[in-house]
């Protein structure tokens, strides 16, 4: 009898591009994708982070190609991806959030916020994927979502809308890019402790909201996204395509 065999986690001699490196989950990626065997490269909109970054990952025996990208810059951003040799695995964590009631929301906020979020996003998506169909490879591309990309939350509409909206571009790239090998998925996080959310979980009402919801007892940390940037980078997941990892303790369960 023949036995299957596992499918290969590692990554040797693949390069990835995670952006929004500096900090938080995108943090996390870059480390897990590293100890996985890929080449990586950071990219961040301040480059004395990304220095600073730099030096902790060479302790960890870690080295790093740099990137200053501001990817709410669209011209630029395919500007520096078309100078770089294709990448086979992108992760993107940049992100803001600018929460408020839906009847305070203001103009400039719900315009910064889908500049990166949304904009930002689909246009990085598309530059790294057009880099791989002209050197005629297949790639892993994933875009860091959230919880609530799929459902709602209180003083999150404009969060949960440019959310929402990458849940949707990323099917619709998925089905496109497929006959290029190229897949598309997105992992979608509960709140997890890092800078971003640290004012919401130092609200006490907020964090017995956050609690309650979240089935498992506890909030997420970076730790908990490393695992699975892993799963869908590799070829363990080599059939997953126009998907959505949930990370979220149970959140959306109900």
């Amino acid at each position: 009898m023949n036995l299957p065999t596992t499918p290969s986690f590692s990554l040797k001699n693949k390069r990835a591009l995670i952006v929004g490196a500096s900090s938080g989950i995108g943090l996390a990626c870059a480390v897990a994708l590293a100890e996985y065997g890929a080449s990586i490269t950071i990219a961040a909109r301040r480059s004395q982070k990304l220095e600073e970054l730099s030096i902790s990952l060479k302790s960890k025996s870690i080295t790093a190609e740099l990137l200053e990208l501001d990817i709410s810059k669209t011209d630029k951003t395919l500007q520096l991806i078309n100078d770089l040799d294709p990448f086979d695995i992108l992760v993107n964590s940049a992100g803001i959030a600018k929460h408020s009631h839906s009847l305070d929301t203001k103009e400039a906020d719900f315009d910064d916020v889908m500049g990166i979020n949304l904009k930002g996003a689909y246009f990085l998506t598309m530059a790294v994927a057009r880099r791989l169909i002209s050197a005629k490879k297949g790639g892993s591309l994933i875009n860091i979502s959230s919880q609530m990309g799929l459902v709602g939350g209180q003083e999150r509409a404009v969060y949960s809308a440019s959310k929402h909206a990458v849940e949707g571009f990323t099917k619709s790239i998925a089905i496109e890019l497929g006959n290029s090998d190229i897949r598309v998925n997105t992992i979608c996080p509960t709140f997890i402790l890092t800078d971003l959310t640290k004012s919401t979980f130092e609200d006490p009402k907020k964090l017995a909201w956050i609690k309650s919801k979240i089935k498992l007892g506890r909030v997420g940390r970076v730790e908990d996204i490393m695992g699975a940037v892993i799963f869908l980078a590799s070829d363990a997941s080599a059939l997953i395509t126009g998907s959505s990892l949930v990370i979220d303790g149970g959140w959306t369960a109900e």
